[in-house]
């Protein structure tokens, strides 16, 4: 089922009578129970107003499609969004709606914020198959923003998002990329924590297990990037050889989309820890391969089939499995604390009455 405008989205909704599986582009490998329903069908840009850095899209829009109308007027979405499709092995085009459904961050959420940060406005149809709205369509006339914010992250469970209002920003002028070589888990985790805590605004803050070297990226004015990147160069020198890459677009994107996994066999593994936790929990995991994000705060770990993260987690955090050969004994998510989870339930019951939507995603 792909409708093609909201009004029909709602009937099908109104009218379903057994579980609706609800999808975007389809590339990050999510599925819920019964029936595909696509919002491929609701795609285009319905306002954008560069001088107010504000657009409003339809949920199915590729976000392709977004990033080229606004690399034409020098703005990007700055939360920097994952591209699935190279580690779950997809195809299609990842959409809009599929990026806030599911929060979708990459590096820059340690400056920028989250794709939640950046949402203004929502427009979704709820499990009765009513059209609700949320907020607004410009920075200065925003409401019941709290609502906003619960569908970016609720995978659909809530209510199938058909539009979005956001807020973009400028695409820095140039960018820079210190590289620590040769540096150990504690003490590329040591650097990426030096680095954040300095005033020098950065923007990336990765460590790859592998090549045993730290990244951190500075943006900005070119006088500026220039002047930031020399003083943090100083600051790490201490814990070892740095070098600048000045063209790094492309390490990044690896950084983002995960690819260094991409054919390696194996479960993924994405964990959420307090940075400096990261230390501690990959040496007990015994993956195949980590890459740590956001400082130490994300890690990606290359795990042996079957072998569950949860039951390894030594430190506080959650942990997604992310792709696996076989799911049935493996829950995707992290189980909710039993409080967290009679409010995701009260939620559930609020908004999908009828329990159609992506049911059986969240356990």
């Amino acid at each position: 089922m792909t409708p093609q405008s909201e009004a029909e989205l709602a009937e099908i909704i109104g009218g379903a009578t057994g579980p609706l599986c609800i999808q975007g582009g389809g590339t990050r490998g999510i599925h819920g129970d019964g029936a595909v329903l696509s919002t491929r069908g609701l795609s285009g840009v319905t306002l954008y107003e560069p001088e107010a850095l504000t657009l409003v899209v339809q949920a199915g829009t590729p976000v392709a499609e977004v990033e080229a109308l606004l690399a034409t007027e020098g703005q990007q979405l700055a939360f920097e969004p994952m591209d699935h499709r190279s580690l779950m092995g997809t195809s299609g085009e990842p959409t809009v709606g599929g990026v806030f459904a599911a929060n979708i961050s990459g590096p820059r959420r340690i400056q920028a914020g989250a794709a939640r940060d950046f949402l203004l406005g929502v427009r979704f149809v709820d499990g009765q198959g009513a059209v609700l709205s949320n907020g607004g369509r410009v920075m200065k006339n925003v409401t019941g923003y709290d609502l906003v914010k619960l569908m970016a992250g609720a995978h659909g469970t809530l209510g199938v998002l058909t539009e979005v209002s956001l807020k973009v920003l400028p695409v820095p002028e140039v960018a820079a990329t210190l590289a620590l070589r040769d540096v150990d888990l504690a003490k590329g985790i040591k650097s990426l924590s030096a680095a954040l805590g300095s005033p020098f605004d950065v923007t990336g803050a990765a460590y790859d297990s592998e090549a045993q070297t730290a990244y951190v990226r500075l943006q900005g004015f070119e006088a500026s990037v220039a002047y930031r990147a020399g003083e943090l160069a100083r600051t790490l020198g201490t814990l070892g050889a740095v070098e600048t890459l000045p063209d790094s677009a492309a390490l990044w994107r690896d950084i983002r989309d995960v690819r260094p996994f991409a054919d390696a066999a194996g479960d993924v593994w994405r964990i959420s820890v307090k940075p400096t936790d990261a230390v501690v929990l990959i040496p007990a995991l015994g993956a195949t391969r980590t890459l740590c994000d956001w400082g130490g705060g994300l890690i990606w770990a290359l795990m042996p089939a079957g072998r569950d993260v949860r039951s390894m987690m030594t430190v506080p955090g959650h942990a997604t499995l992310v792709r696996a050969g076989e799911r049935a004994s493996l829950p995707r998510f992290h189980p909710e604390p039993a409080p967290l989870a009679a409010i995701s339930a009260g939620l559930r019951a609020q908004f999908d009455p009828k329990e159609i939507l992506n049911q059986g995603l969240m356990g």
